[in-house]
C-alpha cells in the first residue's frame, strides 16, 4: 500500500480533489492538507511522516513544506505538480490535469 499526500494552500479545492480522485486507485491511500494556518486541514508533521510521496500543487508549497518539515521529509519524495490555483473543487479540467500529472510518479 502506498500512502500519498496532496498539499495546496487552503485544502479546499485542489488537494481535496486529488485526494478524492486517487482514493479509489488500487493499493493507494490518500490524504490532503493545506500549508496555510487557516486551511480546512492544516498540514501536520504526522501527515508528512505517514506519507510515502508528498505531492504539492505549486513551487511555493514545496518551499513552505521543505522549510517547515525538513526533518520529517528525510527519505520522502516531494513532487511539484505545477497545478495553478485556477480551479474549483472537482472541476473536470482539474481532474484531467491531476490524472495526467500524478500517475507517472506512482509507477
Amino acid at each position: 500500500m502506498r500512502r500519498i499526500l496532496f498539499v495546496c494552500s487552503q485544502n479546499k479545492f485542489r488537494s481535496p480533489t486529488a485526494e478524492e480522485v486517487f482514493a479509489s486507485w488500487p493499493d493507494i491511500e490518500t490524504d490532503s492538507a493545506g500549508t496555510a494556518h487557516d486551511a480546512a486541514t492544516p498540514l501536520s508533521a504526522e501527515q508528512i511522516e505517514w506519507a510515502d510521496i508528498v505531492f504539492v500543487m505549486e513551487q511555493h508549497h514545496k518551499n513552505k513544506v521543505s522549510a517547515r518539515f525538513r526533518q520529517q521529509l528525510r527519505g520522502k519524495r516531494l513532487v511539484v505538480l505545477g497545478v495553478p490555483d485556477d480551479y474549483e473543487y472537482r472541476h473536470p479540467d482539474l481532474i484531467t490535469l491531476l490524472k495526467a500529472a500524478v500517475p507517472p510518479f506512482l509507477r
